[in-house]
């Protein structure tokens, strides 16, 4: 299979002129949606993101080819349905991760960056992680080229999942019919992911289809307008602070005096908000509370 180009490099153009364009019509109708400081943050995440990601696609890319050189199958590239099984396959695949990302401390750690931002635009998209295939978030496609699917395919089909995932970022565009809404990832769908009310935690983790959410039990319709960002914000445009404060975090709670390995474990793998003796509250635990009855201040509590 010959060498594709990179779609996200591609892509850029296109990128700022949407997001230029997004700029004026909120202007034009008076939404501030966005905020010159946190935009440029954003920016810069995806810069970053872009130039580590040369490394982090070499090393996807490596990994990816030894599988393949134990593949189940051999599918056909050329065959129209090898790409529609793909498309599914891939879709589903990214699904898994983005709800691990939002269950695992230790994924949430780079999927973080793209939450924290308090506005919900484009620029909001291009905040990407830095540390997301370094850390091997790349294993939940790795069944993928195990199966038979050449590893170019796989990184195309998933550059054109991030390239449907960027338009949805938007406060524009309301609902569509109701057969849109329910088969795809809309931006009234991804406008839940995005908020940090504690009924929209860890919500609609869909890439393009919705379904996935549907038929496993995290899909939420957007109600009352979300609150977007953390549960406990991070006041900060630095985007070195951005990348890595959860990492930071992390670590100074898996090296804290006292503790038993399980607990050090805990810190890195358990839900986002973990802690060994309740200090803080997962998602599971805050909806809990919010069930049983008023709580005082309970939306600081959680670390997402």
């Amino acid at each position: 299979m010959p060498e594709t180009p990179n779609l996200i490099h591609l892509a850029i153009p296109a990128f700022i002129i949407l997001l230029l364009l997004e700029v004026v019509i909120s202007a034009l109708v008076k939404r501030e949606t966005y905020e010159a400081k946190d935009t440029f943050s954003s920016l810069a995440m995806g810069i970053g993101n872009v130039l580590i990601g040369l490394v982090g696609k070499a090393l996807v890319l490596g990994t990816f080819m030894l599988v393949w050189q134990f593949r189940l199958l051999e599918l056909d590239p050329r065959q129209a349905w090898v790409w529609v099984l793909l498309f599914f396959a891939e879709d589903f695949s990214y699904y898994l991760f983005h709800r691990t990302a939002h269950s695992s401390r230790w994924f949430w750690a780079s999927h973080v960056v793209h939450h924290s931002s308090q506005k919900y635009n484009l620029g909001t998209a291009l905040r990407q992680t830095w540390t997301g295939n370094l850390s091997g978030g790349f294993v939940f496609w790795l069944w993928l080229p195990l199966l038979g699917f050449h590893p170019l395919m796989i990184m195309t089909m998933q550059s054109i999942s991030l390239l449907y995932q960027f338009w949805i970022h938007t406060e524009l565009i309301g609902k569509f019919p109701r057969p849109i809404e329910f088969i795809f990832n809309t931006p009234s769908h991804h406008r839940v992911h995005h908020g940090s009310d504690i009924k929209y935690l860890d919500k609609n983790h869909a890439g393009i289809l919705i379904i996935w959410d549907r038929m496993f039990g995290t899909f939420q319709e957007e109600e009352e307008h979300p609150t977007y960002g953390l549960t406990r914000n991070i006041q900060t445009f630095n985007p070195l602070r951005i990348a890595f404060h959860e990492w930071i975090d992390m670590l100074r709670d898996v090296v804290r005096p006292g503790l038993s390995l399980r607990q050090r474990l805990g810190y890195l793998f358990h839900a986002p908000g973990w802690s060994h003796d309740g200090s803080r509250k997962t998602t599971e635990q805050l909806r809990a509370e919010l069930e049983a009855g008023p709580q005082k201040d309970v939306h600081q509590t959680a670390t997402h």
